[in-house]
């Protein structure tokens, strides 16, 4: 499998990682960050899909957890604006990337400014697309917010209760281990 933007920036960075691979093909009715969890059969709280937003103009990563929604005016606050709104899906992939759906916040094509839903701090570990459809990437909340020059803040909101509810499997690998 080769090694996609997000993999090779947690590798160069020796940060202790594992990949859930998965088959990405879902219902229509179905997104595919619940399409992520369902198939790893992971706790919704613990996955995050990373969404693309303007505020005041400006592309702004939103990192939020499955099991709920971006929260647009929370999100303008935590990065310094006064209004925010989604992204054209063009805009978002010709950014980052990456195509809608297998956009990680990790190894975009243009740093940009990203927050990270606080809820990602309450685990050892959280799961991120690895930056294409069917790749989940497991690594410390720490990281991630490091990796990405994140900022935290409460940018989630709807119903955050678990889908499923058993731990990650397998132990996280840093750089130079087998997969």
């Amino acid at each position: 499998m080769a090694a996609t933007p997000a993999v090779r920036v947690v590798e160069q960075a020796k940060v202790a990682h594992a990949l859930h691979p998965y088959d990405p093909e879902h219902p229509a009715d179905q997104g595919h960050g619940e399409a992520a969890v369902a198939a790893l059969a992971a706790d919704a709280r613990q996955v995050f899909k990373t969404l693309v937003a303007r505020v005041d103009g400006a592309l702004t990563v939103a990192v939020v957890p499955v099991s709920g929604t971006l929260d647009l005016k929370a999100l303008a606050v935590a990065a310094g604006g006064r209004k925010a709104a989604m992204a054209e899906p063009a805009d978002a992939e010709r950014a980052t990337g990456y195509v809608v759906g297998g956009i990680s916040p990790l190894g975009q094509r243009k740093l940009l400014p990203t927050v990270v839903d606080s809820s990602a701090l309450d685990f050892p570990t959280v799961l991120v697309s690895a930056g294409r459809r069917g790749l989940q990437l497991e690594l410390p909340p720490a990281e991630l917010v490091r990796l990405t020059r994140a900022r935290t803040a409460a940018i989630a909101k709807g119903p955050l209760t678990p889908h499923h509810s058993p731990t990650r499997g397998g132990p996280l690998r840093g750089a130079g281990q087998e997969p």
